[in-house]
């Protein structure tokens, strides 16, 4: 029988790293994520979502689904509090640099130009006074070895990209586009300082994330990453292995990926990113999926994996094109993939949109939990909507709202007609307003019968549209800059609150999480 229908049940709070306050323009793995932990705790949850961690691309509007490596993590969320308390920096060098760069910004949306100005001249001043000193530490050492698979190729790719003026790989000359050995290793002793900082900035990244996985631990919370289905066109990993994609001969993307028309785009989305050649990975027995699946799940307890519908079939629209609605369905890796990866596996299935049985099937015949969203399940449909919280399954993760929906509040006064408010009213039992309507559907979310209630903060806040993190298919300067603008807004009685609703819902009786989960490797 699976887990998540033994009356496993708990709960959890989806937000961002880069959506936490703080004084240096951007939530980080610092002070302040330590003590979110403290209220996770005191509100009996025991899931910490967030989104990816990976390097964004400025040019695709930072989004975390749009990374320059699927492995590598984001510089912008050391912590520059935690580099003076491990004595790579001094007091003074953090607070020039904030005033310098950040004028300590404690609230408010992310200036990624500015904070990415304030992170590198912290982690360069750190670097400038290690220098090579670090081959010599045994820490880094170790942390270089292990993770050489991919931070070789990622350090190269970054140093290589700055000393070219930022170019895509596919526009380098051709001796670095296609990988030849001789300039690969001309270019990498000219570049060994620069490849080496970037390693020290991984290292720091790599020493603080692990540092809040084990004060999760230690309070009895998982954290739950979320690995991208699609990776850049310009990225280490694509550069890498150009035989696992499908491009054209001069490295362009031959077939892009995206979705057809849904809810949230009459056009579809044009993610943009080439797809993969799946013959070509399954023949190496999906190396490059099986090696990225294992570093997630030694990042975090759990995964969500995105777009969870393209292990089955994906949605291919040919490269150039201005949208995504003339594309074509084409079959994905199936079972065969994570048959490579064995298991079972920490693995949440993103399952949302359009979602034919094969991929329900595959979903469940590797104990995959789903995703269930409340929003969805007061349309004309409600009565069959699998997202209506009576017709939720256990084995599924249960939110009112996700990343990419608007708060329920803005969901409330812009998006549902006066049917729907009062579908929202009759399923409650009582008179929701705009004031009560996100702590209604929180109250739903819990009482369902899915495995794990989700809650994202700004719906605790009752937050309107100033709250939402995401337009999908949009690249714009709103989309992803949210930020909570204290901890302290995260109050007791919000704590307490939560708490009494988990007792109420029986998501309080689980000790750890990781007890009733099973070990990926």
């Amino acid at each position: 029988m699976s887990r998540f229908q033994e009356g496993w049940r708990a709960a959890g709070l989806l937000l961002h790293l880069t959506s936490l306050p703080g004084p240096y323009g951007i939530g980080d793995l610092g002070p302040t994520a330590h003590a979110f932990l403290d209220f996770l705790q005191k509100a009996g949850i025991h899931f910490w979502q967030v989104l990816p961690v990976n390097p964004t691309a400025p040019a695709l509007g930072n989004s975390p689904y749009s990374a320059y490596s699927a492995f590598a993590g984001n510089e912008l969320l050391v912590s520059p509090s935690l580099m003076v308390e491990e004595g790579w920096i001094t007091k003074e060098e953090a607070g020039q640099a904030r005033q310098a760069h950040a004028g300590q910004p404690g609230c408010g949306r992310v200036d990624f130009e500015a904070t990415t100005r304030l992170k590198s001249a912290l982690v360069d001043a750190a670097f400038a006074k290690a220098g090579f000193g670090l081959l010599d530490r045994e820490d880094f050492s170790k942390f270089a070895w292990d993770n050489s698979s991919w931070l070789n190729d990622y350090s190269f790719y970054m140093s290589a990209k700055a000393d070219l003026g930022g170019k895509p790989w596919f526009d380098w000359p051709d001796g670095l586009k296609y990988r030849d050995d001789h300039q690969l290793s001309l270019h990498g002793r000219r570049l060994s300082e620069a490849i080496l900082r970037v390693k020290f900035g991984q290292f720091l990244f790599f020493s603080q994330l692990n540092r809040l996985k084990d004060g999760a631990s230690r309070r009895g919370i998982s954290l739950m990453g979320d690995t991208a289905f699609y990776v850049n066109h310009d990225s280490c990993d694509v550069w890498a292995n150009r035989h696992l994609f499908r491009l054209t001969p001069e490295g362009q993307a031959a077939w892009v990926a995206g979705v057809p028309p849904d809810y949230f785009s009459e056009t579809g989305q044009l993610w943009g990113n080439p797809v993969f050649d799946w013959p070509a990975n399954k023949a190496g027995g999906y190396g490059w999926w099986v090696s990225r699946l294992r570093h997630n799940l030694r990042m975090f307890d759990w995964i969500r994996l995105d777009h969870f519908r393209a292990f089955c079939r994906y949605w291919s629209v040919k490269g150039g094109s201005e949208t995504a609605k003339h594309g074509v369905w084409e079959d994905g890796p199936g079972d065969s993939l994570f048959e490579a990866m064995g298991g079972p596996l920490n693995v949440v299935a993103e399952d949302l949109g359009v979602i034919t049985p094969d991929v329900t099937a595959l979903r469940k015949r590797f104990d995959f939990p789903g995703m269930r969203v409340l929003h969805f399940g007061f349309g004309p449909d409600q009565p069959l909507s699998t997202h209506c919280p009576y017709r939720i399954e256990p084995d599924n993760l249960v939110y009112a709202a996700t990343h990419d929906n608007d708060t329920t509040r803005g969901w409330y006064e812009n998006d549902i007609d006066h049917k729907g408010r009062q579908k929202v009213a009759d399923l409650a039992g009582h008179p929701v307003t705009a004031a009560n309507v996100a702590w209604t559907l929180i109250r739903l979310t819990y009482l369902s019968p899915g495995s794990i209630s989700v809650v994202t903060v700004p719906d605790l806040l009752n937050l309107g549209q100033e709250g939402r993190l995401n337009v999908p298919g949009t690249v714009g300067p709103s989309n992803w800059s949210w930020r909570l603008g204290s901890l302290d807004q995260l109050t007791p009685a919000l704590a307490a609150g939560l708490a009494e609703l988990g007792a109420l819902a029986g998501r309080d009786n689980l000790r750890h999480p990781n007890v009733l989960t099973y070990q990926a490797i």
